[in-house]
């Protein structure tokens, strides 16, 4: 009796280990944990509810690697999401189409990483959920096991989106839809084209989120949609709506990381920042600055100087290498070793500061 105790306790002691760092798990558990987290501790789906009904903006910006994704978690930020548009914005082709799951997965692990409070939200990639709901939930079930998130997202309101939405959540995944401009459809949508600008397509916007809500998600991404289209669909919905071109009126906004930031100044980058994209920095200004004068420094032979050149061999050793140089008949190579020392040797007015 009392060994079948401990062990069950063993078990439920390994399990609690297991889920403690997921979000979706609920604050309190058959296990009696885990408890209410700190503002250090990842963000659950219970605490954007809470957001969510105290009318508290929720926050979320996409991400595809470790750096960037370090610096959502350090702001932090509410949700992480890394985006199909990884296709576009790291890999640089003109859609999201290209991306395959397994490059998905890639940025999913990369982020999963560097960002250890904000829930995690990976994009399902084109042609990885549309044949069927087995394969919906298989790589849903993928990118939460392989790829590290906690929640998956989804494009789309058509039957077999929503079929494939609420298979996935019965599978026990968290689901994020995604209505408005659908960039994965671009092919029927004849391009990138705002949605809900007429009334036929405004009412589709409202009615597949509702749809998305039925199915079970927890919460719908509004893209490129006018504001009064975005207000409705927020008023109609009980669950948290995330805007991105979709003005003030959602429950919450996402931007990508490089483009609020503005990392892509080149002009052939214009094509894929976005003109609804507010841009709280000009970092790619700073970038290129920095590139620039790396270059001139190389080229000018003013970088690496002494002190980026941190290395030192002690005096007698070098003596001695220069020695075993000369026997090895590298008489031009012990001039230049020997050059290089004195050069680096600090001169009187740095030594004598």
């Amino acid at each position: 009796m009392a060994a079948s105790f401990v062990r069950s306790c063993s078990r439920a002691s390994r399990a609690i280990t297991t889920v403690r760092f997921m979000s979706n798990v609920p604050e309190n558990t058959v296990y009696g944990g885990p408890k209410s987290q700190n503002p250090n501790q990842r963000v659950t789906l219970t605490q954007l509810r809470q957001k969510h009904r105290k009318g508290e903006p929720i926050t979320m910006v996409t991400a595809y690697d470790y750096p960037s994704a370090v610096h959502i978690d350090t702001a932090g930020i509410d949700v992480c999401l890394v985006g199909d548009s990884a296709a576009m914005v790291v890999h640089g082709y003109d859609t999201t189409l290209p991306i395959s799951l397994e490059e998905m997965l890639v940025h999913c692990r990369a982020v999963a990483r560097g960002a250890k409070r904000p829930l995690l939200v990976g994009d399902l990639p084109f042609g990885t959920y549309e044949s069927s709901t087995n394969q919906a939930v298989d790589t849903a079930v993928r990118v939460l096991k392989e790829g590290g998130m906690d929640a998956i997202k989804l494009e789309g309101g058509s039957p077999s989106r929503i079929t494939a939405a609420k298979s996935i959540v019965e599978a026990g995944i968290a689901v994020m839809g995604h209505v408005g401009l659908t960039p994965q459809a671009i092919s029927v949508l004849g391009g990138f084209r705002p949605q809900g600008k007429n009334i036929a397509s405004a009412v589709k916007v409202v009615e597949t989120a509702m749809a998305l809500q039925e199915a079970g998600c927890f919460s719908v991404v509004l893209e490129c949609v006018p504001p009064p289209v975005a207000a409705a669909a927020t008023s109609a919905l009980n669950i948290p709506t995330i805007g991105i071109g979709a003005g003030p009126f959602c429950s919450g906004q996402v931007l990508v990381y490089h483009d609020l930031l503005g990392m892509m100044q080149h002009p052939h980058h214009a094509k894929v920042t976005p003109k609804f994209c507010k841009q709280y920095a000009q970092v790619g200004e700073v970038i290129n600055k920095a590139l620039l004068e790396y270059k001139e420094e190389v080229s000018k032979h003013f970088f690496p100087g002494p002190s980026h050149s941190p290395y030192k061999i002690a005096s007698r050793d070098l003596d001695g290498f220069l020695s075993e140089l000369q026997k090895l008949g590298l008489d031009k190579a012990a001039s230049a070793a020997a050059a290089s020392a004195e050069k680096m040797e600090p001169s009187d007015s740095s030594s004598s500061q």
